[in-house]
């Protein structure tokens, strides 16, 4: 879908973008093609894509997946992509079509499964990106891979490394599952409209072997939410809260980490480490539910 067609069709429709919803259309072919590269298709392949707008990038999963699961949440969008992809959700052509009308990353959280023989390939809306991702990551199995187009700014803080600026929760909450294949910048001349911001896509693949088990992902992830709950605070005093003194020192000394270093100066395996002694100490009092910090807030 060339910009031309985009704009026509959009006019056609009456249809005026929204900017709340993130609706910057993606029309450079060549981006997309490059997209769909990345998250190398094959045809036994069941993909998520979430924010299809007008579909460019459905059209071409659609010919290279066995099926396409599209969560649009502008109701607009949908009638449009219902007409546009009328035979492959009557389950003709080379892949099939399953379109909702859904707030994606209320859906995923709803709707908890086992994403094994997944790949998340999708344009994401920015305002929901870092959420959905961690969501999906944190599933019992999550997707093989995640090939996402988001802010580059995002982008930056999943794929930093230990003691730079953008290190942080979202670093580690995504880094405990997956590895960071390739990214590369977008031109945002590439979209319509034209953003505000910049952009790049990632490619993520899952870890063939899981760092830590199922318990010890949750408390990794307290462990991490609250070493980044302020920042600029030694670590050790943030954990001091959940585990007594005596057990979070001996752990420090095993992972030769000093109590006075501060969490972006911690490594992920160092963190997977410590989970690993903190888990087995099953300290009481650890809470159920930590106050939330947003991955996107650190």
């Amino acid at each position: 879908m060339t910009l031309n067609e985009m704009r026509s069709l959009l006019e056609s429709r009456g249809i005026q973008l929204t900017k709340s919803l993130g609706q910057n259309f993606l029309h450079d072919g060549n981006q997309l093609r490059r997209i769909v590269t990345a998250g190398d298709v094959q045809p036994t392949d069941r993909v998520l894509e979430v924010g299809p707008g007008l579909g460019p990038l459905t059209e071409l999963l659609l010919a290279k997946a066995a099926s396409v699961l599209a969560i649009e949440k502008d109701a607009r969008l949908v009638a449009v992509l219902r007409e546009r992809f009328s035979g492959a959700l009557s389950g003709q052509g080379p892949g099939s079509l399953e379109l909702l009308e859904a707030d994606a990353l209320r859906w995923v959280e709803d709707n908890a499964r086992d994403w094994s023989g997944w790949k998340l390939v999708a344009n994401l809306p920015y305002s929901v990106a870092s959420p959905l991702m961690v969501e999906l990551a944190e599933a019992p199995v999550p997707p093989e891979r995640m090939v996402v187009t988001l802010q580059a700014e995002v982008v930056h803080r999943i794929a930093a490394p230990t003691d730079g600026d953008d290190y942080g929760i979202l670093t580690l909450l995504l880094g405990l599952r997956y590895q960071v294949r390739e990214w590369f910048n977008i031109r945002r001349g590439c979209f319509h409209p034209i953003p505000d911001v910049d952009s790049a896509c990632i490619a993520l693949v899952r870890r063939p072997t899981p760092l830590l088990d199922a318990a010890g992902a949750v408390v990794f992830t307290r462990l991490v939410k609250r070493a980044f709950s302020e920042r600029r605070k030694m670590m050790f005093k943030l954990l001091k809260t959940l585990w007594p003194t005596e057990v979070l020192q001996a752990a420090f000394d095993e992972v030769g980490i000093s109590v006075t270093e501060r969490a972006e100066k911690v490594s992920l395996e160092r963190f997977v480490a410590l989970t690993r002694i903190l888990q087995k100490a099953s300290p009481e009092g650890l809470p159920e539910r930590l106050p939330e910090v947003s991955p996107r807030a650190d």
